[in-house]
């Protein structure tokens, strides 16, 4: 009992330094977990398709309630296929699947001033090591800030 009182007004004497550290005010300790910043997120569908999945679609859609109150500047989307197939068939599904998403979005209500779509087909979706599902995606890219 002794020990744990002793720890606990270490604690206290040590906490009460802190204004001595640069630290005016408890605020400028706490963290805003705000989510209204520049985010990536992927989206990733199966081979040769452009509907979303079931994950994919809670992910959009729990996403766009994450940034309601959230002032959106710009929202990019960059639809990528695998290298399977036609090079000219990819850079079309690609921008379908971009589509898509953008669709989804605005289901969810996610309302923002520009949207860019771009589709980079297998071209955008080339890495050395990069397994094919994983080039099978729409990087959404949200550009967010506090709103105010």
């Amino acid at each position: 009992m002794r020990v744990w009182i002793s720890a606990a007004a270490v604690a206290v004497v040590g906490l009460g330094g802190c204004s001595s550290l640069g630290f005016g005010d408890r605020s400028d300790l706490v963290v805003d977990p705000t989510h209204c910043r520049t985010t990536t997120v992927p989206i990733y569908f199966e081979e040769g398709q452009a509907g979303l999945s079931d994950p994919a679609r809670i992910l959009i859609r729990d996403g766009a309630a994450a940034l309601r109150g959230c002032a959106i500047d710009r929202v990019r989307l960059v639809g990528l296929a695998s290298a399977t197939g036609d090079a000219q068939a990819n850079l079309r599904l690609s921008q379908r699947r971009a589509e898509t998403v953008a669709g989804a979005l605005a289901e969810a209500g996610l309302q923002a001033p520009q949207v860019e779509l771009e589709a980079e087909g297998e071209a955008g979706a080339r890495a050395a090591g990069v397994s094919e599902p994983v080039r099978r995606r729409v990087e959404v890219i949200i550009e967010a800030r506090p709103a105010g």
